[in-house]
């Protein structure tokens, strides 16, 4: 019985956590969630709102934070998503900025 409501705890403070997080503002490069909006915009990619969305749906958990990058090696634009997951673990998911197309889910193990 003692085990139960241990857990019972735990699930709770986890899920106490994820909602402090999930209030949180996304933030781009600069923190500058505005800036990111135009740059989408300009060059017709899908929001950040959007990538966000899309990076939930392949990796469930809270946004800790969004950046438009642009490729390193190819041409392109990735949105970053950071995402915690309920065990605490943190992930990168990449979304293609021009087809909201999800490029990789790598863990982050820093």
């Amino acid at each position: 019985m003692h085990k139960a409501s241990n857990k019972s705890v735990n699930l709770l403070m986890i899920a106490l956590f994820l909602g402090a997080m999930a209030s949180q503002p996304a933030l781009a490069d600069d923190d500058d969630v505005q800036k990111m909006s135009e740059k989408a915009k300009a060059f017709g990619l899908i929001s950040h709102e959007e990538a966000q969305s899309k990076a939930l749906a392949a990796k469930p958990g809270v946004v800790k934070e969004v950046e438009l990058e642009r490729r390193k090696f190819k041409s392109g634009w990735d949105y970053e998503v950071e995402i915690v997951d309920s065990n605490g673990a943190e992930w990168e998911v990449y979304i293609d900025a021009k087809t909201g197309k999800v490029n990789s889910i790598n863990r982050d193990w820093f």
